[in-house]
This record gives C-alpha cells, sequence and structure tokens, in this order.
C-alpha cells in the first residue's frame, strides 16, 4: 500500500480512443496512489469559442471519447476491484453541448446539427447562462472511466460495460468513491469525458461537455468479485438542482424506452410553448439538467416513466 505518496500527472498527450488491454501503460503505480488525470473533452478540443453547429458535421468520429491512460495498478489482478475516489475536478470554465444528427434518445425527431457554447464560473461553479432563458447548475464529473477488459482486441468507448467505460453517471462527482471489476492484471485504469453538468439520461447525446482536471485515489481490493461497477455518494445527489422544486412529465405504457421517449418529448413540447426557445435548444437543456426516472415497473401491462425538469434554471 502506497502511504501519503506524492499525486503523479498523467497529460492530455497520455490519452486513447476505446479499450483495448494491449495498450501500454503511460503509467505504474503502487496500490493507494493520487494521479491527476488531464482529460480532454468528448470532442478532443474540436469545439472552441467560435463554433457554430456548421462545425459538427466534419467532427472526427474515431477521434471523440479521447480518455487518458491507462494506468497499471500494481498487485490488481482478475478477480479484484479497483476502488476508485474521485477526489477533486478542476473545470476549464469552457464546455459545449451538441445535437448530433444519429445519436441521442430523440435522434429520428432531431435530424439537424445544434450547438450550445458555454462559458462558465470555473472557481465559484456558479449557475451557467443558458442564452437568454435561464442558468444551469453545474455539477462536475467525468462520463467515462474503466478499466480494460479481458477481451482481446480494440473496443469501442461509447458503449458502457462491465469494467466501467463510458458510464455517464452524473454522481460520480468530487467525494464519489466507484468500484471496477478487474480482468487484466494492472486494471489499465483510463479516465476521461468530464461533464460540468448532466440530467440524468443525458437524453440529447451530450452534456455540457469540458475538459478539466481530476485527481483520483486507485486502490486494489483483494478478491472482490464484482458483476458490475458499483458506487457510493458522500451525501445528497441533487441539491444543486432541488431549490425550486420540478416540472414533471409522463411517458406510460408497456415499453420503458417509449415511455422514457414521450416523457422527454412532452417537456420538450412545454419548454417550447412556455419559454419561447426552439425544439432543439429544449432538447439539449433537457439533456444537460433534466432526470429521467422509472416511477412504476411493476403494474403490468403499463410501466411510467417520468421526466423530472428543475424549475431552478428559470428562477
Amino acid at each position: 500500500m502506497c502511504q501519503n505518496c506524492l499525486v503523479k500527472t498523467i497529460h492530455h498527450a497520455q490519452h486513447h480512443f476505446g479499450w483495448d488491454n494491449s495498450l501500454s501503460p503511460v503509467l505504474h503505480v503502487a496500490s493507494g496512489s493520487q494521479l491527476e488525470f488531464h482529460c480532454l473533452d468528448a470532442a478532443n478540443g474540436w469545439f472552441n469559442a467560435g463554433s457554430t453547429a456548421a462545425d459538427i458535421p466534419t467532427l472526427p468520429f474515431d477521434k471523440l471519447n479521447p480518455v487518458s491512460g491507462p494506468v497499471y495498478v500494481e498487485g490488481a489482478q482478475p478477480g479484484d476491484a479497483l476502488k476508485v475516489t474521485l477526489e477533486s475536478f478542476r473545470p476549464s470554465g469552457f464546455g459545449w453541448t451538441a445535437n448530433i444528427p444519429g445519436f441521442g434518445l430523440l435522434a429520428d425527431q432531431f435530424s439537424d446539427p445544434a450547438l450550445t457554447l458555454w462559458q462558465y464560473d470555473r472557481q465559484g461553479l456558479t449557475p451557467c447562462a443558458f442564452g437568454r432563458y435561464g442558468r444551469v447548475p453545474l455539477k462536475p464529473f467525468a462520463g467515462t472511466l474503466g478499466v480494460a477488459p479481458a477481451a482481446a482486441g480494440h473496443h469501442s468507448v461509447v458503449p458502457p460495460r462491465r469494467v466501467g467505460g463510458n458510464l455517464d453517471i452524473r454522481d460520480l462527482a468530487a467525494g464519489c468513491t466507484l468500484w471496477l471489476p478487474v480482468e487484466v492484471e494492472g486494471a489499465l485504469f483510463s479516465i476521461g469525458d468530464t461533464h460540468a453538468a448532466q440530467g440524468d439520461g443525458e437524453v440529447c447525446g451530450t452534456a455540457i461537455e469540458s475538459a478539466m482536471d481530476v485527481v483520483v485515489k486507485l486502490e486494489v481490493v483483494k478478491d472482490m468479485p464484482l458483476k458490475t461497477p458499483r458506487f457510493a455518494t458522500p451525501g445528497p445527489v441533487t441539491q444543486h438542482l432541488d431549490r425550486h422544486g420540478y416540472s414533471a412529465f409522463t411517458g406510460i405504457g408497456p415499453d420503458l424506452m417509449t415511455a422514457a421517449r414521450d416523457a422527454v418529448s412532452y417537456t420538450i413540447d412545454s419548454l417550447c410553448r412556455e419559454q419561447g426557445m426552439s425544439a432543439e435548444e429544449a432538447y439539449m437543456l433537457c439533456s444537460v439538467c433534466g432526470d429521467l426516472r422509472i416511477s412504476e415497473i411493476v403494474d403490468r401491462p403499463n410501466w411510467v416513466v417520468s421526466f423530472y425538469f428543475p424549475n431552478s434554471v428559470f428562477n
């Protein structure tokens, strides 16, 4: 066990695309080490303050979702767990949200590219302005973090896996602890896809995508045969959104995915009607701050999915 280890840094240039257990580690560390990862945003720096929606079709899709690493953790073996303590986030202050054609929960309804750029307070993390409409509360977290799978070859970073990856769990924020099942020697941990804010569901496919530096502590837990990742939060998870309550819209029917789509669609309709924003703006806003929840899954044949939109955005 590493006691009082100095924080080591994994720089922006030390990143990769996808999961592959044959990748050479950028660093070997003892269990208990603290590391600072410099994480690129999900578009690998493609967007800047002068970008427009016209820049979306030329996105280099083979270079999206870079993750920093991998890091070899000494003593980690298949059947163990890697305990990841998320200690702090240092955001960049710039972010973007996009509707990328063909991607997102309502991709069939939103075929045109759209882009929102964000400039936010990187120190105080005060709610960030969304055009003339309101302000979005911020909660930095890492969207993608995981270890290498045992299966040989290159594996896309887009779908989440039992070893972690693109989980997009909004509550993997500072103070949270995540346990990942280890499948290969050394675990080979990587992290990236940092977000300044996101709703549960990330319904348009993107959050407030934002580069940031993340400090984590990596520890090996022996003989902890997890089936899938688990995590623990240090306290309540929606205090940044709760202050003024929610407006919630429901989808009801025998298919959870259809119900989820309906709930989000009804929310977008309401935002367009009551706030005067475009459908694309409403869709992206839902993605960065609204939460999809399964409200009922036992009263067959119909299930209830609710979409919670925080009133604090407009207060």
